[in-house]
C-alpha cells in the first residue's frame, strides 16, 4: 500500500541526496547556473510570446524610447553575467553568496542566448526565420551543460604512463579534427555533442555536409555537382527531420511573424501594433 503522506518526505530526501552528491563532486555551481539559465530562458520566451498576443494587453511591453532606442533583454543578461561573474570570484568560498551568484549568472546566460541571432546578424530578427537560431543555440548550450553536470569530461587524460598520455593526447587531437569537420559541414549539434560523446562526432563527420556549409563550398559545388545535389536533396525544407525540428522550435520559442499573423488572421484576430 502506498501512503501519499510519505511522498513529500521521500521527495525531500531525494533532493537532499541529489544536492549532497553535487556538493561532493563540486558541481553545485554548474547546476545552479543551468537552473537559472533554463528558468530565465523559459520566462523570457513566455514573456515575449505574451507581448505579441493581442489578447493580453496588460503584460508589460519592451523597453523603448520615443527616439527609437530599443533596449534588448540581452543587455540585462550581459550586465547580470558581468556582475555575478565578478562577484563570484570574490565570494567563491562564501555560502550562500556564491550560490546566488551562480543563479544570477545563469539568468544572464538565459537572457543573452535568447537573442543569439542578434549576436551574429546585428539586427532584430527575433521573430524571423533567422532568429530561430537562438532556440537551436539554447538547446545545444543546455545539453552541453547537462553533459558536464552528469560527469562527461572530454579532457580527462590518462597520465598513468608516457605511452597512455601520448595516446590520450592523440585521441583528443583526432576528436578535435572530427569536430572541425562537423562544424565545417554545418552539423553544429553533432560537433557540440561529439565533444562529449565521441560516436556522435564520428557520425557527424562521416555524413554529407549541408549545401551552404563551408565544407560544401570547398568540396562540393562545381567540383562535385552530384555531391552538391545530394546535399540539397538531403537537407530539403520538407524532410521529416526538419519538420520535427520546426515543430520543436515552435513549441519552445514560438512561430515566425509570418506564420503567427497568418494564424491570427484565420482566427479573426489581428496582430498587436508595434
Amino acid at each position: 500500500m502506498v501512503y501519499f503522506g510519505t511522498v513529500p518526505i521521500e521527495f525531500a530526501s531525494f533532493i537532499t541526496d541529489f544536492w549532497d552528491d553535487l556538493v561532493a563532486e563540486q558541481r553545485e555551481g554548474l547546476f545552479l547556473v543551468l537552473l537559472g539559465f533554463i528558468g530565465a530562458f523559459a520566462f523570457i520566451r513566455m514573456s515575449t510570446r505574451i507581448m505579441r498576443s493581442p489578447r493580453v494587453a496588460w503584460w508589460p511591453g519592451s523597453i523603448s524610447t520615443d527616439g527609437g532606442v530599443h533596449i534588448h533583454h540581452l543587455v540585462f543578461g550581459i550586465v547580470a553575467m558581468m556582475a555575478a561573474g565578478s562577484l563570484a570570484i570574490t565570494v567563491y568560498d562564501v555560502s550562500p553568496w556564491f550560490e546566488i551568484c551562480a543563479v544570477i549568472f545563469g539568468i544572464g546566460i538565459g537572457l543573452t542566448i535568447d537573442e543569439f541571432s542578434l549576436w551574429v546578424r546585428l539586427e532584430d530578427v527575433y521573430w524571423a526565420e533567422d532568429g530561430r537560431r537562438s532556440i537551436d543555440a539554447t538547446v545545444i548550450a543546455a545539453l552541453l551543460m547537462a553533459l558536464v553536470l552528469v560527469g562527461s569530461d572530454p579532457f580527462d587524460f590518462d597520465t598513468a604512463s608516457t605511452a597512455t598520455l601520448i595516446a590520450s593526447i592523440s585521441l583528443t587531437l583526432f576528436i578535435f579534427l572530427l569536430l572541425a569537420i562537423c562544424f565545417m559541414k554545418g552539423r553544429v549539434a553533432h560537433g557540440a555533442i561529439g565533444l562529449f560523446v565521441f560516436p556522435v562526432a564520428i557520425y557527424g563527420a562521416s555524413r554529407i555536409g549541408k549545401p551552404r556549409s563551408a565544407w560544401a563550398r570547398r568540396f562540393y559545388g562545381d567540383r562535385k555537382p552530384k555531391k552538391q545535389a545530394k546535399a540539397v536533396d538531403r537537407f530539403r525544407a520538407d524532410r521529416r527531420t526538419e519538420r520535427f525540428k520546426n515543430k520543436l522550435r515552435d513549441a519552445i520559442g514560438g512561430t515566425t511573424t509570418e506564420v503567427y499573423e497568418e494564424k491570427l488572421e484565420r482566427r479573426g484576430g489581428r496582430p498587436p501594433e508595434v
